[in-house]
């Protein structure tokens, strides 16, 4: 499911995730221009949102829950993942902090949501060198080291 670069539809999608399809993990991808190594992040920040969205918009009191606890740990020990996986022609970083935008919110908000069971990855741009299929594939290999994690055979 493709979220919309909007705080509150972000939101709204997230929380309709967890009601509806009630996962035992959801995993966001985000775009960083910025980089060229796929980013682990382990924490959603509540509060900190300054930036306007695509809309023009940002979260009431600039953060994601009122009252929400300041971060969350995703249950995915993410540090652990990033020591243990590898894949070739591509730098794997951890992180602690997925930038207070709307990728940051809408970790938070599946976190809060999820109990938890969300996990967020930054990636590269697509070009000659990071190609849909090699990204793909990147993912596909994180993502099953993140479900070993919670116990879940391979499928």
């Amino acid at each position: 499911m493709q979220l919309p670069v909007v705080y509150q539809k972000a939101k709204e999608q997230v929380i309709k995730i967890w009601t509806t399809l009630r996962p035992l993990l959801t995993v966001h991808v985000g775009l960083a221009s910025s980089t060229t190594l796929i980013i682990l992040e382990q924490c959603g920040k509540n509060k900190g949102y300054q930036d306007r969205d695509a809309c023009g918009f940002h979260p009431e009191g600039a953060c994601c829950v009122l009252d929400g606890p300041e971060k969350i740990e995703s249950a995915i020990n993410m540090k652990a993942l990033w020591k243990n996986i590898s894949v070739e022609g591509m730098d794997i970083v951890f992180s602690r902090d997925a930038g207070r935008y709307v990728c940051d919110y809408t970790y938070y908000t599946s976190l809060y949501y999820g109990n938890g069971r969300a996990a967020f990855i930054h990636v590269p741009p697509l070009s000659k060198s990071v190609t849909a299929d090699f990204l793909g594939k990147a993912l596909q290999t994180i993502i099953l080291a993140m479900l070993e994690q919670c116990g879940v055979d391979h499928v």
